[in-house]
């Protein structure tokens, strides 16, 4: 994994690099701890245990939308299909969302 995170290409990883590279692959605790043992920046915070969190709001479904490159407004003019098929390749599951 070391080689991938050579981002200078100089044949070392320097803390900085190295650094980068765990930020750059972890996008959640789960793919952290997986990687490197341990929950790294996540801390082990589950969204469950704040009062605030509303599984079902659309405000949370547009930001879960939006971090990985999707828009409520686009997929609205999608049709059934096409919708499932994006969520699907994006890694969400088309069940959660209502359009």
């Amino acid at each position: 994994m070391d080689d991938c995170m050579d981002f200078d290409g100089d044949g070392t990883v320097d803390p900085a690099e190295e650094f980068w590279g765990e930020e750059m692959l972890c996008g959640s605790r789960e793919e952290h701890n997986a990687l490197f043992g341990d929950d790294g920046d996540f801390g082990g915070i589950e969204w469950e245990d704040h009062d605030d969190f509303d599984e079902d709001s659309e405000e949370d479904s547009d930001f879960e939308l939006e971090s990985v490159g999707l828009f409520r407004e686009d997929l609205e003019f999608m049709d059934e299909d096409e919708r499932r098929e994006v969520l699907e390749e994006a890694g969400l599951d088309p069940e959660e969302f209502e359009f």
